[in-house]
């Protein structure tokens, strides 16, 4: 029985080695197919029952498959950019479709797993490999990023739209010069803040300045007579107004000289009521609005001065000063006009206007200071954002110095509201915060990074609040060769409405959409599932596999991260399968040759019988 039994051992000899053949050739031809897992061949003895190890002989041989699943091809980087390939553990969840409906894929529910990654976008805006599977993942929401669930889907991209998204924040830097070149800084008074680039408020109809700035104060006027009486310390004294002498002092000189019984002076003051004081002959007692002709000048000007709060008068070298106060004006009339020349004014009226002052913070610049604006300001460049319906607006910026010194430099922002602005009609907006610079030129106040801008409205469209998003360091003050602002960054969040153009794959593994309206949205993940036993796996037409009792059910996520725009190419070894090719030819010729070998002694035997 022994050559029988060589007989049968050579012919399983034979079947192991065309499995093994079987499994080369296979390889060699699918060396090129993307992601491709070699199958590799072992071979198991079969050692025939034997009462005694020492009776035991070599039996037969049996072939079975070694799969290669876990072994990793080569990655190269492909130009579509809707392949993808996995570096590391782990498969593409994808399904084959079992047939169409309406044109539209109709699928079994069952999810495959694969490594061909070369996906591409079909009619039905499905992303399919070359091998016709469809690839699964979770759609992401287009506002916020998240997933939509957490079970895996076929993805379909076809016709995506996204709405509007309104701006509801702008991300802004930029630098500040040491000294900003305005139109108004080479006209300026030396040594004001305008001449240094700045804003002065007192240039405005309507303080453009942070609502709650306070008001200007108001500077006393005063009015000085033109000539001089004769306290002066000249010899003979020089005569004033109509040639009369004061006689006496300065401020004690007697008015009878010069004013009679029933002249007037009337006293204009913060009230706006003229208020008349009236002269009586001397040695009269004056009632209330009266003065004597026999008093003095210094009691004439008590009498004014008491009608106005605030005012004052004094006399200097002869010469009488009214002023006005800080309240209103103060306006002196006399009926008598050459007594009051004889106290050196000319004609019978004197006005002391007080200077400076103006309104409160208005936080606007109306239409009809927008120029003095601009010639007071600098511009902080602009940038478009977008309503809830997606209409675009520009937001323009200016900045405009209003404080200087050596502790520091404070900055007032202001955007354009309306720019076809006329009389008191709102053109630009002060956003209402003093922007504060230390001398080395950072920003020292506000501290946060971020700020509100409340109810913003741009030529009639409303925006509702928006966030001015600062950073940290984004705002400095350096010196700056041209006197301008340094744009740095700007950008908001707002979009308008879109449409699908293209979509990629990149390499967090994300699908991200490109639309009509320029935005890049991210809109699925590709998820990916590993198994416990790889290897185990059963291969399924299309380069693909199914679960299978060894190889345990799919797993979420895997330690191997997806590469955008790239292969995985087959791991077929040429070098080593002609190799093993060649074992395997020897080995079946041996085997064949062990045939002929038995068939010639059982030949012998049987001629035995002869």
């Amino acid at each position: 029985m022994g050559i029988f039994d060589a007989l049968t051992s050579a012919v399983s000899g034979l079947q192991a080695e065309s499995f093994a053949l079987q499994n080369i050739s296979g390889n060699i031809a699918n060396s090129s197919t993307v992601a491709f897992k070699a199958v590799g061949t072992g071979f198991e003895d079969l050692i025939p029952d034997a009462t005694s190890p020492s009776l035991q002989v070599a039996g037969g041989v049996s072939a079975f498959s070694e799969s290669t699943i876990s072994t990793q091809g080569t990655i190269s980087a492909s130009t579509v950019a809707t392949n993808m390939a996995i570096n590391g553990d782990g498969f593409f969840d994808v399904e084959a479709s079992t047939g169409t409906v309406d044109n539209q894929p109709v699928f079994s529910g069952t999810t495959d797993y694969t490594r061909q990654g070369d996906f591409q976008l079909n009619a039905n805006g499905n992303l399919v490999n070359g091998a016709g599977y469809f690839l699964m993942g979770l759609p992401l929401d287009p506002n916020t990023g998240n997933p939509v669930g957490n079970v895996p889907q076929v993805l379909q991209f076809q016709n995506n739209f996204i709405p509007a998204q309104a701006t509801t924040s702008i991300d802004y830097a930029a630098n500040l010069p040491t000294a900003p070149a305005t139109t108004a800084s080479s006209t300026g008074t030396p040594g004001s803040l305008t001449a240094a680039g700045g804003l002065n408020p007192g240039d405005f109809t309507s303080n453009p300045l942070p609502v709650g700035t306070p008001a200007a104060p108001f500077v006393s006027g005063s009015v000085t007579g033109a000539v001089t009486n004769d306290a002066e310390t000249t010899s003979p004294p020089t005569p004033i107004g109509n040639g009369t002498l004061l006689s006496g002092v300065a401020g004690t000189a007697s008015l009878a000289s010069s004013f009679v019984a029933g002249d007037t002076i009337t006293v204009t003051g913060s009230s706006g009521v003229p208020q008349t004081i009236t002269f009586v002959a001397a040695g009269v007692t004056p009632g209330a609005g009266q003065i004597s002709v026999g008093g003095t000048v210094g009691t004439l000007l008590n009498d004014i001065t008491n009608l106005v709060p605030g005012s004052s008068s004094s006399i200097t070298n002869g010469a009488i000063t009214l002023n006005s106060g800080t309240t209103s004006n103060l306006t002196v009339t006399s009926s008598n006009t050459s007594a009051f020349e004889a106290l050196g004014f000319a004609g019978s009226t004197v006005t002391a206007t007080r200077s400076g002052g103006g309104t409160a913070g208005t936080g606007t610049v109306i239409g009809s200071d927008a120029s003095t604006f601009l010639n007071e300001s600098i511009s902080g460049g602009a940038v478009t954002v977008f309503n809830s319906a997606g209409s675009p607006v520009d937001v323009e910026l200016r900045w405009a110095l209003t404080s200087n010194g050596s502790g520091g430099d404070t900055w007032n922002l202001f955007y354009q509201t309306n720019p076809n602005a006329t009389g008191s009609q709102p053109a630009w907006v002060n956003v209402g915060t003093n922007f504060t610079f230390s001398p080395s030129g950072t920003l020292t106040s506000p501290t946060g990074g971020t700020l509100t801008l409340p109810s913003v409205t741009v030529s009639g469209v409303s925006l509702g609040n928006l966030s001015l998003n600062l950073g940290a360091g984004g705002l400095t003050q350096f010196a700056s060769t041209g006197g301008t602002a340094t744009i740095n960054g700007i950008s908001q969040n707002g979009f308008a409405a879109g449409q699908l153009q293209s979509v990629a794959i990149n390499n967090n593994g994300v699908v991200v959409g490109t639309f009509s309206n320029g935005q890049d949205i991210n809109l699925a993940e590709v998820t990916l599932s590993h198994f416990n036993g790889t290897n185990f796996l059963q291969n399924i037409t299309g380069n693909a596999y199914a679960a299978t009792l060894q190889s345990g059910a799919a797993i979420s996520g895997a330690s191997g991260t997806i590469e955008g725009s790239s292969l995985e190419g087959s791991n077929t070894d040429i070098a080593d399968q002609f190799t093993q090719l060649i074992v395997a030819q020897q080995a079946y010729s041996a085997d064949t040759k062990v045939i002929t070998t038995a068939n010639s002694m059982i030949q012998d035997l049987l001629d035995v019988l002869r």
